[in-house]
């Protein structure tokens, strides 16, 4: 009884751990950013976290797409369809590039209108030039989320994977060039981050459309041609699922947006804690996010197959993961506190506050774990609008103005507005599982219709 259970683990695992590795890869640059530029100066980092809050938000449309790219290609694949699946490849890429051109627009039109946002004076003084770089490289990142997507969905993550570090390190080698001056180079600070990065995701971008040219594995269901008219069918079913989806992101990532505004009121040093903390918990959420990101694609595969009960098996082991993963960052941000805040800064302000915030982070982790994981598998079934609504909820009527009234009101400060953000995701952990099992356990009836 229980050898088909552990199976789809295994399976689910296997699949899941290059996303995994994929998306961790993907925040290593967030988090070398945050690591270096914390050690030129505490006003540099809490400008990292006010660009970071505004940069997030755009980021939430890329990740739609994406998103709906890999659940198209996903169904495809489960179909035996691969030439379909180059079809969502190249209208997601047309999609994809004047979304990119348009994002960055909208990045460089808002850099004056920054002031009315209030933060730190020293903060809005420094901001402009790191938006201007790191808004331009959404041109290369929202092709890469595309084509990541495309790969990933076919279960051929793996180079993506390399790649992906490779970006990683090249991200590295140029901060130390451009925030501290090297090779007879000025010591840039943070402008110097926004260069490094978006250098690096753009060759980044050309050794991904190099690998998908090349890769002999994934040559089955590349376009047959790339030159012609949109395929309005397709990009009308891209649109109906990222829309909702980035929707969802828009939701979660605007709360946390909104909350790094708020948390600026009460200083450059609890927005640079807020940093350091949103940066750890960014990074440890990338590993149920990529078991969310295969569940969505075995859920896909086991939805096209119309194979209602090994879909029920993938969820509830991807579930039971997902909670023991956050279990255990949730130990380390309890135990490791300030070791994790010491090597970001050495500001003792920024250290206390970093640490209480963390605790509060290890609350929330194991909601995070089983939230994003049941939104996966929803997605996979292609329930994406009521999800929208649920987060809405959560996020906007409960985690915000909770946390707005603990921390202004109640005396709790950048505490009370983690303690509102916090119990935001613990009520989506159990509104989505709620909403997961009545789809999953419907009888008679096929998961998806």
């Amino acid at each position: 009884m229980l050898k088909p259970f552990f199976q789809e683990n295994r399976k689910t695992l296997l699949l899941a751990l290059p996303l995994i590795a994929g998306q961790v890869s993907q925040m290593l640059l967030g988090l070398t950013d945050t690591l270096m530029i914390g050690r030129v100066g505490t006003v540099d980092l809490a400008a990292a976290a006010f660009a970071n809050a505004l940069l997030y938000l755009p980021l939430s449309f890329a990740i739609g797409l994406s998103i709906a790219v890999s659940i198209q290609v996903a169904h495809s694949f489960g179909r035996g369809r691969r030439e379909q699946a180059g079809e969502s490849l190249r209208n997601g890429l047309l999609i994809g590039a004047m979304l990119a051109l348009v994002l960055t627009v909208s990045i460089c039109l808002s850099v004056p209108f920054l002031g009315y946002l209030q933060p730190p004076e020293e903060v809005l003084a420094i901001v402009a030039p790191y938006l201007y770089w790191v808004g331009f490289s959404f041109l290369a990142m929202v092709p890469i989320m595309v084509l990541k997507g495309f790969a990933e969905a076919q279960s051929e993550p793996w180079m993506v994977l390399w790649i992906q570090l490779g970006g990683v390190a090249l991200n590295v080698f140029l901060n130390l060039i451009f925030i501290f001056g090297h090779l007879g180079l000025p010591a840039m600070g943070l402008t110097g981050a926004g260069i490094a990065t978006c250098l690096a995701r753009f060759a980044t971008l050309g050794a991904l459309m190099y690998y998908l040219f090349k890769s002999k594995r994934l040559a089955v269901a590349l376009p047959a041609k790339w030159i012609q008219p949109w395929d309005r069918g397709e990009c009308q079913a891209l649109a109906k699922i990222a829309c909702p989806i980035s929707g969802q992101m828009l939701i979660e990532i605007g709360a946390f947006a909104a909350g790094a505004f708020l948390v600026g009121q009460f200083g450059a040093v609890a927005l640079a804690a807020h940093q350091i903390a949103v940066t750890c918990a960014t990074l440890t959420f990338m590993l149920p996010l990529g078991l969310a990101m295969a569940v969505t694609i075995r859920v896909g595969h086991a939805v096209s197959a119309q194979e209602t009960e090994r879909c029920q098996r993938i969820v509830v082991g991807a579930q039971q993961m997902g909670m023991a993963m956050m279990l255990c960052f949730a130990l380390v941000y309890i135990f490791l506190g300030e070791f994790i805040a010491e090597g970001f800064t050495a500001d003792p302000e920024v250290i206390a506050l970093t640490v209480s915030i963390l605790v509060i982070v290890a609350i929330f982790q194991v909601f995070d774990g089983i939230q994003v994981v049941s939104s996966g598998a929803l997605r996979g079934m292609r329930d994406v609008n009521f999800p929208t609504g649920i987060l809405f909820v959560c996020f906007w009527l409960v985690a915000i103005p909770g946390g707005a009234a603990l921390g202004f009101y109640g005396g709790f400060g950048t505490l009370g507005m983690w303690m509102g953000l916090a119990s935001g995701l613990g009520l989506a952990a159990v509104a989505l599982s709620v909403r997961l099992w009545a789809i999953a356990g419907r009888s008679g009836r096929s998961i998806g219709h």
